[in-house]
């Protein structure tokens, strides 16, 4: 296939990660020949970074490509993603797909397209299914790096993937594979590149990102203080971490940086340690609650977000009385709550205990209700506060928004010269946004 001149349009369910993935493959394939547009502007190729993190994702993701065979008969679909990898099977019966990269083919997904023309003779209706698989790479799978392109103010840089927890309700490592990420200097090149294209916010993202350098002796620590020396851009932030490895040097040295915000992402997914053990996590309650304490003593402006799981298996109502308890004590900024979902093929599915799902949304709402408070009270605590403001690039007719330092959304009458600027703003009850990330 010529790729000259080929209209793509790109289409990422899920994570960060996934977000940085896409737009690395976009930005190969434009350096190719190829031309984004919208996925309803008659696109040739359209590209489907899939999700699997949940049952309802896995379901978006099947409506998703099912409806874009439907619509878009004319266009060659190719579906890459951890949803991709997990049902290849799956998607192999379904009419329309074109090619199927999973793992690392996904990052060859231009030699793939090129090739492709001499495949069509062999499809026979049925998608390549191009898997790197483990055979390929017996040691580890090959880390590839990722950055996210196309808005200048911030991206988000995987600096890590795969995972060796094997939570019993996670199937992400069977999607994503072995821990496994890039070096000190790599991520500093990057951040540098970022840096060139007007960028002055990097998140720091991947499956496990406190795992980072573990194999390689360069410990996610060390990669901290490279980029703060560095300083290639004015912001960093780290996304979720699991809590055993925010360790308190970690916390204070984010307290003490020049460049990381005051922003913690923590998955906690039960406040009962019992329903953790279940879960195969790596620390007890008591752990999480030291983690907070220390946070706080050290960043007391802090955003801290949590992750948490309603409804898994084992979890009884007096479990999660427990968990709601704790967490409801605990002085943190805001929930991520997710109803259980159950994933084939983890080890969560021989726990006994189910609970029905009428009860996982009754539990999640309770939490969404808890996590409602805490961020009302949160932002009551900063109004009449001057705080630090990155506003981002918009629409011409929308307000001027951005975050301050400790990820407080703000919106203000629009003034495009402030785009891509840190401006000091007053909060207040008219420019605080009380929803939304």
């Amino acid at each position: 296939m010529n790729l000259q001149g080929k209209r793509v349009a790109y289409i990422t369910l899920g994570c960060k990660l996934n977000f940085s993935e896409t737009s690395t493959l976009r930005h190969a394939l434009e350096e190719a020949g190829t031309r984004t547009v919208d996925a309803d502007t008659g696109a040739d190729i359209l590209l489907v970074n899939t999700c699997a993190v949940t049952d309802a994702a896995e379901r978006k993701a099947r409506q998703l490509i099912r409806r874009l065979a439907r619509h878009c008969p004319d266009a060659l679909l190719v579906v890459v993603g951890c949803y991709a990898k997990l049902r290849a099977d799956e998607l192999r019966a379904m009419k329309g797909i074109r090619i199927i990269p999973v793992e690392g083919e996904k990052f060859r997904v231009i030699d793939h397209l090129l090739a492709l023309d001499e495949r069509l003779v062999t499809l026979d209706d049925h998608p390549f299914i191009l898997d790197d698989a483990p055979d390929n790479h017996p040691l580890l799978p090959p880390f590839y790096p990722a950055c996210s392109r196309g808005d200048r103010t911030r991206c988000f840089l995987k600096i890590q993937d795969g995972c060796d927890y094997h939570c019993t309700y996670c199937a992400i490592p069977a999607a994503r594979g072995a821990s496994r990420s890039a070096t000190i200097s790599r991520v500093l090149e990057s951040a540098r590149e970022a840096a060139t294209r007007g960028v002055k916010e990097i998140i720091l993202t991947g499956v496990n990102t406190g795992d980072f350098g573990r194999r390689a002796g360069e410990p996610f620590l060390h990669l901290l203080r490279a980029l703060d020396d560095e300083g290639a851009v004015p912001r960093y932030r780290v996304s979720s971490i699991e809590p055993n490895l925010l360790t308190g040097e970690i916390i204070d040295f984010i307290a003490s940086s020049r460049h990381f915000m005051p922003h913690f992402h923590l998955p906690l997914q039960s406040g009962s340690d019992d329903v953790l053990a279940l879960m195969g996590r790596r620390y007890t309650r008591d752990l999480f609650a030291r983690r907070v304490e220390r946070a706080r003593s050290v960043l007391p402006d802090a955003f801290i977000g949590v992750d948490v799981i309603a409804g898994s298996r084992g979890e009884t109502l007096a479990r999660f009385k427990d968990s709601l308890r704790f967490i409801s004590d605990l002085d943190i900024t805001r929930l991520h709550v997710f109803p259980y979902s159950e994933r084939a093929g983890t080890r969560a599915l021989s726990i006994p205990g189910s609970v029905d799902i009428a009860e996982r949304r009754r539990r999640a709402s309770l939490l969404i209700a808890l996590s409602t408070a805490k961020l009302s009270a949160f932002h009551r605590r900063f109004l009449g506060d001057t705080r630090p403001v990155l506003f981002e690039e918009g629409d011409p007719d929308a307000p001027s928004r951005g975050f301050t330092d400790n990820y407080i959304r703000v919106s203000i009458p629009r003034d495009p010269s402030l785009e891509n600027n840190i401006i000091p703003v007053t909060l207040s009850a008219t420019n605080v946004v009380t929803t939304g990330d």
